[in-house]
């Protein structure tokens, strides 16, 4: 498998001119990201890094291509990478690193998928905390199975907590996987594997998902919240329920699709919600709940779509969200 990022259509090296931005000084309260960021290459031996965030870039939409979607969302790792870079850095954050981009030439999204979960376990082994920067939501499949072979422990429970307008839970059809059907193939996987699945969606839409979905959700056994419920006034009921679900499970893998959000705040995305969930306080506490859990090992950032975007308010959001998870990190 480590012969596949030495072909230069699949993966790109981190680079020095894909972090820039102010400079205020040199001091530990003046520090920047892009001031700190090391780069680090998949075609060389990982490091032991304990206590590394990883960010690895997925360049894919092939996903959404096959899903029907609007393309564009290749373009994400580039557009967070340059939101991040100019973010005030706290002199308690983790380590951080760049391992480059992850790519999908001509269509190949299945070879991808099988480099993103080699590179997501190795990054693993190697003490970090992989945050994957999409790209299309069909990073959710591999991402996990990277996970699940870096735990390698069946009788250890791994949560997927998604924020998404969508289930995901979409057979596969005539053109194969793709961005929507991550959730329904790890469903899938662990079942014959004789593994539970645990997977609570946060901001599903009504609007976005068949009766037909529902009620595949409703066999596996997934928990949800609709995007109309989730408010301030839901707040303590929001708490709970994740406090419930975080406890039933050893380890967690946390995705956000960047399409959950209201439109007014995230335009750059694949599928516009134009009620999806509030940027605010009520989210910012379960990111933070969540962390804070000590039980993540990765997180996912999907679907932002650069062609689509205002002002790159979709990436900038994503860059805010990646912050306040990597700052909570640092401090548990």
């Amino acid at each position: 498998m480590e012969n596949l990022y030495y072909n230069n259509t699949m993966y790109d090296e981190p680079q020095h001119n894909w972090w820039h931005g102010r400079v205020d000084g040199l001091g530990p309260n003046h520090l920047r990201w892009h001031q700190c960021v090391r780069l680090q290459s998949l075609k060389q031996e990982i490091p032991l890094t304990p206590n590394g965030i990883a960010l690895l870039g997925f360049a894919c939409d092939e996903g959404v291509r096959r899903n029907r979607g609007r393309q564009g969302a290749a373009k994400g790792p580039e557009h967070i990478r340059r939101a991040l870079s100019n973010l005030p850095l706290q002199p308690s954050m983790r380590t951080l690193y760049d391992f480059g981009v992850i790519k999908c030439p001509n269509g190949a999204l299945e070879t991808t998928q099988d480099l993103l979960a080699h590179a997501v376990t190795s990054l693993l082994a190697s003490g970090n905390f992989p945050i994957l920067l999409g790209g299309g939501h069909e990073l959710a499949q591999p991402h996990y199975r990277g996970i699940k072979k870096f735990v390698n422990t069946p009788s250890k429970s791994i949560g997927i907590i998604n924020f998404d307008a969508h289930f995901d839970l979409r057979e596969p059809d005539e053109n194969g996987v793709s961005s929507g059907t991550g959730f329904w193939e790890i469903a899938q996987t662990n079942r014959i594997e004789n593994q539970p699945f645990h997977y609570l969606a946060l901001g599903i839409q009504k609007t976005s998902n068949t009766v037909h979905l529902f009620n595949i959700a409703e066999r596996l056994g997934v928990r949800y919240i609709e995007a109309s419920d989730f408010h301030y006034m839901n707040y303590g009921f929001l708490q709970e329920m994740l406090n419930t679900f975080i406890a039933e499970n050893d380890f967690l893998y946390l995705s956000i699709d960047m399409d959950v959000f209201a439109s007014a705040f995230a335009p750059g995305v694949s599928a516009t919600s134009y009620n999806g969930i509030y940027p605010d306080f009520v989210f910012s506490s379960c990111i933070q709940q969540i962390v804070n859990s000590k039980k993540v090992l990765s997180i996912g950032i999907a679907e932002t779509n650069p062609l689509y975007d205002i002002d790159d308010r979709t990436a900038k959001l994503a860059a805010s969200i990646l912050m306040q998870a990597t700052e909570t990190l640092s401090n548990i």
